[in-house]
């Protein structure tokens, strides 16, 4: 009797998660803190008591786009109870005033460094039905709480952040401005998370930060946390990301080399293969200082390859900074890059610099996207019938006897298999490739099963 009456007072609660792996991590802690008032969370968006929109403010209308899913909520329950509607994450950091002001259905916005204070705002909101707004940098307050709430996450890989904040000050980012400075989580801490992770069946493990390498806690670097986890034998991978060129010290230099699990992609944003515009942007290093550290990488361990971030058409950039870029592109054959037109976000010192001729901006980021494509189709040729060892996360929905997983460099593997394979590592060959995935079959009898 007193289970039922229980499971009546149960609510559901619903998130839709925008952005980065950050903004995933603190979505499933948002779902640990609310289980502690009774909240379980659901995939069906129009069955939740609570909606909650997790924001990102990196891509261009950002702001806009949030008051685009207010008005699909609003649609959605139109002919039912009002959910209570909260707004997080760095759109709420940011614009928090504006969508109180402007929309009346919000509830309340939250900014990232305040969720911990998730229960009570929803808690008032059924009391009073009142507006919040809750966006201090409580960074330090947020994880000292978070550490006794056990982290459910019972993915195969699995995020984990154990940083915060940017102190880089880049002249296009607005993340010192919607995540504060950076924060380095206690060493203690985020060892046990891990333990709590490994203990659900986590066997691989992305570190996370929006500047992951400045991470310095007690004399401990990210270094120590890669040898700590590397000694676990129910990890079997270990990533972290994203990385800042001038936080890539010789200690985490070196792990690339002692460490096994560690795997050998590397995301290091560039921006541009211009000094001229990296000054200018603020970034606080130069191309040879970048094209050093990557000769060092490949030094310590030849399989390493990389990934990187560039900004096309910064204000300023001249064709000859942009042809640079585009032999950097080739230079160094990223295997994954992420290329946008530059965007200005509001409260940044790039603001209001002029823009380049938005024309002329297409044409760079399609020549530049043109040479990226080519270089990664050129390293996808090279992988078919190949083998590749791989991590499975699940199963294929909807897809019979078809389980999805990850190879070293983070490339989609899709695999026929009648075995159960999630959390199993196994060595395929790869048979073709489509653009975002490769395809291939077990080996079978390879005596190659996880532990």
């Amino acid at each position: 009797m007193v289970q039922k009456i229980k499971n009546r007072l149960k609510k559901k609660i619903f998130i839709k998660t925008f952005g980065c792996q950050m903004n995933e991590y603190d979505s499933n802690r948002i779902l640990d803190i609310t289980k502690k008032i009774n909240y379980l969370p659901t995939l069906k968006k129009t069955e939740a008591d609570c909606y909650i929109i997790n924001t990102c403010h990196i891509r261009e209308k950002a702001t806009e786009k949030v008051f685009h899913d207010i008005g699909r909520v609003k649609k959605d329950y139109k002919d039912k109870k009002k959910p209570i509607l909260i707004i997080t994450g760095c759109v709420a950091q940011a614009e928090g005033d504006l969508i109180l002001k402007k929309e009346r259905y919000v509830d309340a916005v939250i900014g990232p460094q305040s969720y911990q204070n998730i229960n009570k705002v929803i808690k008032d909101i059924e009391n009073k039905n009142v507006q919040r707004e809750i966006t201090n940098f409580e960074v330090i307050k947020k994880f000292d709480e978070l550490k006794f709430i056990k982290n459910n996450n019972s993915k195969v890989s699995s995020f984990l952040t154990i940083q915060e904040g940017c102190d880089k000050f880049c002249k296009f980012c607005v993340v010192p401005y919607t995540r504060g400075p950076e924060h380095s989580r206690d060493f203690k801490e985020i060892l046990s998370e891990a333990n709590e992770l490994i203990s659900n069946g986590s066997s691989e493990i992305t570190l996370l930060g929006q500047n992951v390498n400045a991470f310095k806690n007690n004399n401990k670097r990210l270094s120590d946390i890669i040898y700590a986890l590397e000694e676990k034998k129910e990890i079997k991978r270990i990533r972290y990301t994203t990385s800042h060129p001038k936080d890539m010290t010789k200690d985490l230099i070196e792990a690339h080399k002692d460490c096994k699990k560690l795997m050998p992609l590397l995301h290091l944003p560039i921006q541009s293969g211009s000094d001229k515009v990296l000054k200018d942007m603020n970034r606080k290093h130069d191309i040879k200082k970048y094209l050093d550290i990557i000769d060092i990488l490949r030094e310590k361990n030849p399989k390493i390859k990389f990934a990187s971030d560039f900004i096309i058409a910064y204000p300023g950039e001249t064709n000859d900074d942009f042809n640079k870029t585009c032999n950097l592109m080739k230079k160094i054959k990223f295997i994954n890059s992420y290329s946008y037109i530059f965007s200005p976000r509001p409260g940044t010192p790039a603001n209001n610099i002029k823009e380049v001729d938005f024309e002329i901006a297409k044409k760079r980021l399609t020549k530049f996207q043109k040479i990226a494509d080519e270089i990664k189709l050129e390293y996808k040729k090279k992988l078919v019938n190949q083998t590749v060892i791989t991590l499975f996360e699940n199963k294929v929905i909807n897809e019979s006897n078809k389980y999805f997983g990850r190879d070293e460099y983070q490339n989609p593997v899709i695999v026929y298999s009648k075995k159960n394979l999630v959390g199993l590592e196994k060595k395929v060959i790869i048979r073709k490739f489509s653009q975002h995935t490769i395809y291939g079959d077990i080996i079978e009898n390879d005596n190659y099963i996880a532990a």
